[in-house]
């Protein structure tokens, strides 16, 4: 008897206890676009809710979905690009993971991309299961930037604060503790249960940290502390 061709199996993250999320995809390259929402799609846990070609569109449907996950090409033709449309998304309250999906690797882009809020920073060419593991880590709040980008970002900000000189002796006990935490890669959810206090106080340590360190985002104080071996006290 003939045999009955078999469907090929999902690429499974590499964690069963990954979270359910719904994920948005905003790209203007149709094909590219196609191909990580199939990606997605082939996996139990990523949910595909949305897709945009374009900024504003984005924006829109990031206010009408509520994804968990925003993925973000940088560079759209037409309209806003990656930076301002993260920029816009930020100051308009939109609290989604947002990672950005490029094919640079140039050092400014990427410290651009992280300023203005992006959770991660991933080249196009990463293998689908990279991809998917990346993700997942985004989803349970860690930071994601593909290999060899990190030594990229570090040196960037290094030549940065040494300009700046960002001195650890301005922060109190309790900030440069969250800080350490942040080098470690945890989320505000992960440090509040590790010092059993509040989410939202966390959010006030570390909203402190940064402006008394003047760095613009958590990721950039964590590389940074990284950086000049503080994840490891």
């Amino acid at each position: 008897m003939p045999t009955t061709a078999q469907a090929p199996e999902p690429i499974m993250p590499p964690s069963a206890s990954a979270p359910s999320a719904t994920v948005l995809v905003i790209d203007d390259h149709p094909l590219f676009r196609k191909g990580v929402l199939e990606l997605l799609s082939s996996t139990p846990h990523l949910h595909p809710v949305g897709e945009a070609d374009n900024g504003d569109e984005g924006i829109a449907k990031a206010h009408a979905l509520d994804p968990d996950l925003i993925l973000l090409d940088l560079n759209m033709k037409g309209g806003k690009d990656g930076i301002t449309t993260l920029q816009h998304m930020r100051a308009q309250g939109i609290e989604s993971r947002i990672v950005i999906l490029t094919v640079s690797d140039d050092a400014h882009d990427l410290v651009s991309a992280i300023r203005a809020g992006a959770d991660g920073y991933l080249l196009k060419d990463t293998e689908p299961e990279d991809m998917l593991h990346h993700l997942e880590e985004a989803l349970f709040g860690k930071t994601v930037i593909s290999e060899g980008l990190t030594t990229l970002l570090a040196s960037a900000l290094r030549r940065e604060s040494l300009m700046r000189s960002p001195h650890l002796a301005d922060l109190t006990e309790r900030e440069a503790t969250i800080l350490r935490y942040l080098a470690q890669g945890l989320s505000n959810k992960l440090i509040a249960r590790e010092l059993d206090i509040m989410e939202s106080t966390v959010k006030v340590h570390i909203r402190n940290l940064l402006k008394k360190l003047k760095f613009h985002s958590r990721l950039e104080a964590a590389v940074w502390a990284v950086s000049n071996g503080l994840s490891s006290r």
